[in-house]
């Protein structure tokens, strides 16, 4: 009897199956199998679209103001932002740490330096300074203070009142690219270096036009950081009134950015702040995670058709490639911490305007 020339023999299932313990005895995945998990048609991250609502958040950083002292060992007193579809992971995206820190009436946490960099976005407080590298930065609402990666960097808070701030970090990012380092000062604290606030006198003649972009950096890219280490709210609101009376509404953006360079704040990390009128903006997808926080006002998002409802001090996330949308029936200001300027750098950056509002198919936090 002949044999048609795509016939399998009968012993062909043992013999794959005999290859594929073998490859995985030796420490091997056959791509065959794997093609559709590893190259997808579009982004799939594992975090969720998620909001942390001031309410729930403040209650425990007065607790743990309390409860849980700021010193060598612990270093910082951080609620650390953690998505869900992250397994347990304290990051808000799998790119960015985003978190509350609190410092409480006259407190001092610790200097140390690490190869992460980090931002500093104010939300309530006085009295409070960030040192870095020897220039101590004051700190007030709506303020952002840098502290680009391995800059040895101590807050202090000298005034009668708790400070609490958003921190943002690329240490997902960083620790992905197994490059993490971390340094505790000799001492508890820098010795500060000449007067405060010595990169913004340095740059007290700076245009407006360079330390704000509209909208968002497009082409240009910086390794090193920022010089300018504290960007003011006054500045960044009235840069961002200007952009709203120019553009009609209803919602204007900028980007914080590097005088120097035009490029972002730092090489891994951009930083902006967003405007929304009365009604809101288009649907817009964009590659690379976000995380925003709500500086003042209330309003609403939409991302991936959850209906997220926020108010002064909640912090959200949209995650890589997510439609979002964002509207507010009066002003509301909102920061925005993302990792564009890797994913530019590496030429994977997208984005996509949509041209109808999305469809609201769960709201958070309904049952």
């Amino acid at each position: 009897m002949s044999v048609e020339h795509n016939a399998v023999p009968a012993d062909e299932g043992q013999q794959l199956e005999a290859l594929y313990r073998d490859l995985d005895a030796a420490d091997l995945r056959p791509l065959w199998n794997i093609t559709e998990q590893l190259l997808t048609p579009e982004p799939r991250p594992r975090a969720v679209p998620w909001l942390w609502p001031a309410t729930t958040m403040r209650p425990l950083a007065e607790r743990a103001i309390r409860l849980v002292p700021v010193e060598r060992g612990g270093e910082r007193r951080v609620l650390s932002l953690t998505n869900p579809g992250l397994g347990g992971r304290p990051y808000a995206a799998g790119t960015l740490w985003g978190a509350l820190q609190c410092l409480g009436p006259r407190e001092s946490a610790p200097a140390h330096r690490h190869s992460p960099g980090a931002i500093r976005f104010v939300l309530e407080g006085e009295g409070v300074w960030t040192t870095v590298d020897g220039d101590a930065c004051d700190m007030r609402p709506g303020d952002l203070v840098l502290t680009p990666g391995g800059c040895w960097h101590d807050h202090a808070n000298g005034g009668d009142s708790a400070m609490f701030w958003f921190d943002g970090l690329d240490l997902p990012m960083v620790e992905a690219l197994d490059a993490i380092f971390f340094e505790a000062y000799p001492d508890l604290q820098q010795r500060v270096e000449g007067q405060h606030n010595r990169s913004e006198t340095a740059h007290a003649g700076t245009p407006a036009a360079e330390r704000f972009t509209a909208g968002q950096v497009e082409e240009a890219l910086d390794p090193a950081p920022s010089p300018l280490l504290v960007y003011r709210w006054s500045e960044t609101s009235a840069r961002l009134a200007e952009l709203l009376a120019e553009g009609g509404g209803p919602m204007a953006s900028l980007e914080f950015t590097n005088p120097r360079s035009g490029a972002s704040v730092l090489p891994t990390l951009a930083c902006g702040a967003h405007r929304v009128a009365r009604g809101g903006s288009v649907p817009v997808q964009r590659s690379g995670n976000t995380v925003y926080v709500v500086f003042q006002g209330t309003g609403t998002s939409v991302i991936d058709g959850r209906h997220f409802d926020w108010q002064t001090g909640d912090m959200f996330v949209v995650p890589s490639w997510s439609v979002a949308e964002h509207h507010s029936e009066g002003q509301a200001d909102l920061f925005s911490l993302s990792d564009s300027p890797v994913l530019r750098a590496l030429g994977v950056y997208r984005e996509r305007v949509l041209a109808e509002p999305q469809a609201v198919t769960s709201v958070f936090g309904a049952s």
